[in-house]
């Protein structure tokens, strides 16, 4: 059944850990997988839209560099200027902490049954949205601007029939492969349906 699939990502390894594009990854699972369900993508937002965060933290880095030509710490004692550093860093080091685990944990996996959508907000909050494959109405992706175009990502807008009408993997790579992976997915379920198979 997942020939036909395997062939569209012939061109693709399997992932790494931090890989934002997972093709078959092996040693992946989720909590409401099921016994025979396989996992045939495992995404996240491309590694480059993690740019931002990490200048920001950057600058943020050479922030006390500066400080003494800011009179209202530049007055302060040696040993306070000091516990301010420390205090600093751990707030970049956190920053950093919660951006990348923001960036890690917002996955959408595509199985050979479903799709689901792992929105992951801060450290105390998720939002999980799944569908199933044979109620996927439409699949279409949408690049923007320069840097979708030159490093290859975008969304993909799936609308479904089931209890979430849409869902958004947000700058995925290669929106174009996910799109036709899927409606091979979407394909393959109506031809299951039309001749009476069940897995």
């Amino acid at each position: 059944m997942l020939e036909s699939v395997k062939q569209l990502l012939t061109d693709h390894g399997s992932g790494g850990l931090f890989s934002a594009l997972a093709v078959f990854p092996k040693a992946t699972k989720f909590e409401t997988q099921d016994e025979e369900e396989r996992i045939i993508l495992l995404l996240r937002p491309h590694f480059v839209t993690n740019i931002w965060w990490i200048l920001i933290s950057l600058a943020m880095g050479f922030a006390p560099l500066v400080w003494p030509y800011i009179p209202v710490i530049s007055l302060l004692p040696e040993n306070y200027l000091f516990i301010l550093t420390l205090f600093w860093y751990a707030l970049i080091l956190t920053f950093i902490f919660e951006r990348f685990l923001m960036w890690f944990f917002s996955v959408n996996i595509v199985t050979d049954e479903r799709v689901i959508d792992v929105d992951f907000y801060g450290l105390l909050f998720k939002k999980v949205g799944v569908s199933a494959i044979n109620k996927i109405q439409d699949v279409n992706y949408f690049q923007k601007g320069i840097m979708g175009a030159f490093f290859n990502f975008g969304d993909v807008s799936i609308q479904t029939a089931a209890e979430i009408p849409e869902f958004v993997f947000n700058k995925v790579p290669n929106p174009e492969k996910v799109v036709k992976v899927l409606s091979e997915l979407i394909a393959q379920e109506e031809q299951e349906a039309i001749e009476g198979r069940v897995r």
